[in-house]
């Protein structure tokens, strides 16, 4: 490739190349419904606080908003729907688009590990502390894994 010439996975957007992972958007199963059914929105809210928490202490914090309870409020209302409940998030804010509303961000791989840290941190106790069933844990985990790394959109350096 020629200087200033662009590979396939990567694409312009302002003084940056926007990452596109191999293989374009995951192909995975959504979360069971059983997951919601059993916690409820009120833990899915909880849960989502807890993992802004854990985010809020985290190197990515610089990627959030100043208010991390309002995105953490959004995120919550984008999980319930997507574990089964009713379309909070769409009904909020439209339709999703997460790996459009993420463009703006720098996310690396790195980022990604960092976020599905926090995000297991609060998932460790979350049969315990939100009636999460465990035997959706592996699958869920597996489901954050793939969706984290469509969010990637900045090449990690070598």
């Amino acid at each position: 490739m020629g200087a200033g010439a662009m590979s396939r996975s990567e694409a312009p957007r302002g003084d940056r190349s926007i990452h596109v992972p191999p293989g374009g958007p995951p192909r995975i199963e959504r979360p069971d419904p059983e997951i919601y059914a059993a916690m409820g929105e009120a833990a899915v809210f909880e849960m989502l606080a807890d993992v802004y928490r854990e985010l809020e202490r985290s190197s990515i914090r610089h990627l959030f908003p100043d208010d991390m309870q309002a995105a953490s409020e959004r995120s919550a209302a984008f999980f319930v729907g997507l574990l089964g409940g009713p379309p909070l998030y769409q009904e909020r804010y439209g339709p999703p688009m997460m790996r459009a509303r993420h463009l703006p961000f720098a996310i690396d791989a790195s980022g990604q590990r960092t976020w599905l840290a926090c995000f297991d941190a609060v998932l460790a106790r979350a049969p315990e502390r939100y009636g999460f069933p465990a035997e959706h844990l592996d699958g869920f985990r597996a489901f954050l894994e793939a969706f984290s790394a469509w969010m990637i959109n900045t090449a990690s350096e070598a």
